[in-house]
């Protein structure tokens, strides 16, 4: 996406030695924010740890308000900033790459756990006791960050895997519902990876049925059971999550997001946007830019 700043974990190094590890962590402060004022987006992820203050933090459409207790995951590629940040600020930033944890935990044994995760887990609580004992897991994690060796990196490792179950777990049991275990879970989990993977390209619901190996009714029951919606509103509201997402942060062209999201022309994609949301891709262009500029 054009004009859009993409942070690398590797150039937030505040000591030589740090290139060689996997994961960061500094206190919360308004000069560590600088960075974090304009939208961009990561090849890493980043957990803001809330113990005193304010701010908010935009991540895609969605702006959350985090205070004391608060705790907001956001994962690579999200696009994010942050405003409104309080003088009392006091908290800490752990930044981790995608290896060290999503790999092998969220992709494999919590995929099931993984339907709408991310969006949980971009701004949730702890109870007051959990809250205590992952500042302590921080405290620690830090301690290896300043001093780290081979062994202690493993545990690193460990820590924030630690960190971040005990936020998942929370989700779980706020959100109950989400999370029933039923027979057909793995294949909405499998279409909404899908759809991420291709809904540049297919746009039918024969596409991803077939790659399912079911039939377009059995996906359609699926995604209507798992997120109130039928399949072909699945794949329309992740293009629009896209159209969205450039108008608001890339400085491409109506023609370059048209041909870029698959459209094969300007006014195609004129025309998807008006049936969808009863404006031009201009008009909800301006909406965007009134709500991020306010």
């Amino acid at each position: 996406m054009g004009g859009l700043k993409k942070l690398e974990i590797k150039k937030n190094i505040q000591k030589g030695e740090d290139k060689n590890l996997s994961f960061r962590v500094f206190d919360l402060t308004a000069e560590n924010l600088k960075e974090y004022l304009k939208p961009h987006k990561k090849d890493h992820f980043c957990i803001i740890v809330m113990e005193n203050g304010t701010l908010q933090v935009h991540i895609e459409e969605k702006i959350h308000f985090l205070k004391v207790g608060k705790i907001s995951v956001i994962f690579p590629e999200q696009v994010h900033f942050i405003s409104n940040i309080s003088e009392n600020l006091k908290g800490k930033i752990i930044l981790f790459e995608e290896i060290l944890f999503c790999s092998d935990i969220l992709k494999n044994e919590l995929s099931t756990y993984n339907v709408n995760l991310s969006t949980q887990l971009n701004c949730t609580i702890l109870s007051p006791e959990d809250f205590e004992q992952g500042l302590h897991t921080i405290k620690i994690i830090k301690e290896i960050y300043q001093k780290p060796s081979l062994i202690k990196k493993e545990q690193a490792r460990f820590h924030i895997k630690i960190f971040l179950l005990g936020l998942i777990e929370s989700v779980h049991g706020l959100h109950p519902i989400i999370y029933k275990e039923t027979a057909d879970k793995p294949i909405y989990v499998r279409f909404k990876k899908l759809l991420n993977q291709h809904y540049k390209q297919e746009r039918t619901v024969q596409y991803y049925a077939g790659k399912l190996a079911i039939t377009s009714k059995k996906l359609n029951s699926i995604t209507k059971k798992h997120c109130g919606e039928t399949a072909i509103q699945a794949i329309h509201n992740r293009i629009l999550m896209e159209i969205k997402r450039q108008l608001m942060f890339s400085d491409l062209s109506h023609k370059e997001i048209a041909f870029d999201l698959g459209f094969n022309s300007p006014s195609a994609l004129n025309k998807f946007v008006k049936a969808k949301l009863k404006e031009t891709p201009t008009e909800l262009q301006q909406e965007l830019a009134q709500m991020y500029n306010a």
